[in-house]
């Protein structure tokens, strides 16, 4: 008990260190250098002006070459629209210059810290970018530069073509979904006489969308797809640079819940993608640059057809690309990824068809997995049980070598080996269940369903719950209280105490004050974890406190459980095994003990 119990602390203290203490204290440390670099640099910096999202043109002053003389250009914005999205197009250098999300909303805190919500936006920062550079035999053009005429607009379609001054035209098709968020994007030349790749330069500045941008700044990153691997992505804690040479299937960036992708019919030659961190008080979250190459006679009087997408990370949606883009959705890694792909995701949009309110979704998957582990569960309270039946012997042994400890411990195992009790048989099916509950911690602050749904107190269940805020802030802890993480601190030590009725400490009574300890420093952890998480963690300490409480009373009967282990005592017994290598451990120990005793006596 006591090396599995060492080892579950040290799984548990090594997670939340590599999950939340590392990548904090990684970022933290990051912020402060980008925030003192920028710092440095303020009274150099110059701010775009924000573009009116509402305007449908503006203007911008050129000078003629040679003459001095000043000439105004009329910018245009074109629109598309369907019931879902509104994307915004601008005839200077025909790019995206916001997409609106007409089903979702960003939250800010006013000075009081009041939610406020406004309308959602991507792609909206003036400093964004979005262009090609195309090299010709008369120089080389760059696609911001130039001002496009309309060829055809409706309101799911848009054709824009430029003029080059050195002869020849550029031309981008947009045409948007009727029913989606995908778009469908073209790009073509006529008479350019290209050489040489071409380069795609994408600079998004991500804006801050939710409350948590602790929570949204470690789950926003720069994702890509080579051809024939697994999606990668640029690290979420730190300024990051990636270079791959090979093909590129698309790249996409991507905050906490939303991203914008370029998924291209034909692979990119190759990519280099790169994350820039900003201040804590920067109205952005990150600055994400993508830099892809592909032949010029791909659009050398062609067409290089692409998709774009600006929506929620929806798997369903990203999905139905059957280009792997629904690895932008961080569920996380190896086997907990999976479950969360193929097990936990599945049944929550099941549950979805049948009940609109998450908080109620969320205790029926908390009773699901329950009843899927209950055998597992049954395996551990069973064993609780044969324990709890042994203890009058074991306070025999107790009460015969009480001034013998290392004794009490081999006559301890030796009982059990006797009487068939695996005394380690109630940590491995818990142990069995870690990976659920590690899949878990990772599910629901990546699941845009619970993005901005209340339940009970809770206002947004991917975000912490607000239930009090305090007058100062606690290292580590913040200067807010969760009420379902302290729900779960308080069920947590109830559910230690019945459990703990079956395990004896005697020889370590440190290990039972630890049980008793360690949720309290959890506590400073799920503070700020997401509600869905600890709302599931609460529910599942009062099942597991009903099963442990009822359980033990309904399902087993103490009399007959000691009828059966006095059998299992009267059977031969196999030699080896676990218990018994633990037992000539402890043997040999108390040997090595006792000689050293003597040897002491005799100087």
């Amino acid at each position: 008990n006591q090396i599995i119990g060492f080892l579950l602390i040290l799984m548990v203290m090594l997670g939340w260190s590599e999950l939340y203490v590392k990548p904090k204290m990684e970022a933290e440390s990051i912020v402060k250098k980008a925030q003192d670099s920028l710092t440095r640099l303020q009274a150099n910096k110059q701010e775009s002006p924000v573009l009116s999202d509402t305007s449908s043109k503006s203007a911008f002053v050129s000078i003629k070459p040679d003459s001095g003389i000043q000439t105004v250009k009329e910018i245009k914005t074109f629109y598309l629209k369907n019931d879902l999205t509104e994307i915004a197009i601008s005839s200077h250098g025909g790019k995206i210059i916001s997409a609106k999300l007409n089903k979702y909303s960003k939250i800010h805190l006013d000075s009081s810290k009041n939610e406020i919500k406004t309308d959602l936006f991507l792609l909206t920062d003036t400093k964004n970018k979005f262009e090609y550079l195309l090299k010709t035999s008369t120089g080389d053009i760059n696609t911001a530069d130039l001002d496009f005429n309309v060829i055809e607009n409706s309101d799911t379609k848009l054709v824009l073509k430029a003029s080059i001054p050195t002869g020849g035209s550029f031309t981008q098709e947009y045409a948007l979904d009727s029913k989606d968020y995908k778009l469908f994007y073209a790009i073509s030349s006529e008479g350019m006489n290209l050489k040489d790749d071409i380069k795609l330069y994408w600079e998004d500045h991500l804006d801050k969308l939710e409350r948590n941008t602790t929570y949204e700044l470690s789950n926003s990153s720069l994702y890509y797809k080579e051809l024939v691997e697994n999606a990668k992505y640029c690290s979420c804690t730190s300024s990051d640079l990636k270079e791959d040479k090979k093909q590129v299937q698309w790249f996409a960036n991507s905050n906490q819940f939303f991203n914008s992708a370029l998924v291209p019919k034909t692979p990119f030659s190759s990519g280099t993608f790169e994350t820039v961190m900003e201040a804590p008080n920067s109205n952005n979250l990150k600055i994400l640059k993508s830099s892809v190459t592909f032949p010029s006679t791909a659009i050398n009087n062609n067409r290089f057809e692409m998709q774009m997408y600006n929506g929620p990370n929806d798997f369903d949606r990203l999905k139905a690309f059957n280009v792997n883009l629904e690895d932008v959705i961080s569920y996380g890694w190896s086997i907990f990824g999976t479950i969360n792909k193929y097990f936990i995701r599945p049944l929550f949009a099941f549950l979805s068809n049948f009940i609109s309110s998450k908080g109620i979704i969320i205790l029926l998957m908390t009773l699901i997995v329950k009843l899927l582990v209950f055998p597992l569960a049954y395996k551990m309270l069973q064993s609780q049980a044969k324990m709890m039946a042994l203890k009058p012997e074991i306070e025999k042994v107790k009460a015969k070598h009480k001034d013998d400890m290392q004794q009490q411990q081999v006559e301890t195992m030796k009982m059990y080996n006797e009487f068939g009790v695996n005394p380690l048989g109630g940590c491995f099916p818990l142990l069995l269940q870690t990976p659920i509950w590690i899949a878990l911690y990772r599910f629901f602050p990546a699941t845009v369903n619970f993005r901005q749904e209340s339940f009970l107190w809770a206002s947004d269940l991917t975000s912490y719950d607000e239930f009090l805020r305090l007058p100062f802030s606690i290292p580590l802890f913040g200067e807010t209280l969760s009420l379902f993480a302290f729900l779960w601190v308080v069920s947590t030590i109830i559910f230690t105490y019945y459990n703990s009725k079956s395990t004896d400490f005697s020889a370590n009574p440190a290990m039972l004050y630890m049980q008793y300890i360690m949720p309290f420093f959890f506590w400073f952890m799920f503070n700020k974890t997401a509600a869905g998480l600890t709302c599931y963690m609460f529910f599942s300490n009062l099942l597991n406190i009903g099963q442990t409480v009822l359980g033990r009373s309904i399902l087993f009967d103490t009399e007959k459980i000691r009828a059966s282990l006095e059998l299992n005592k009267a059977k031969p017994k196999k030699q080896g095994g676990f218990q018994q290598k633990i037992a000539d451990m402890m043997k040999e120990r108390q040997k090595i003990e006792q000689e050293k005793l003597k040897n002491s006596k005799k100087k």
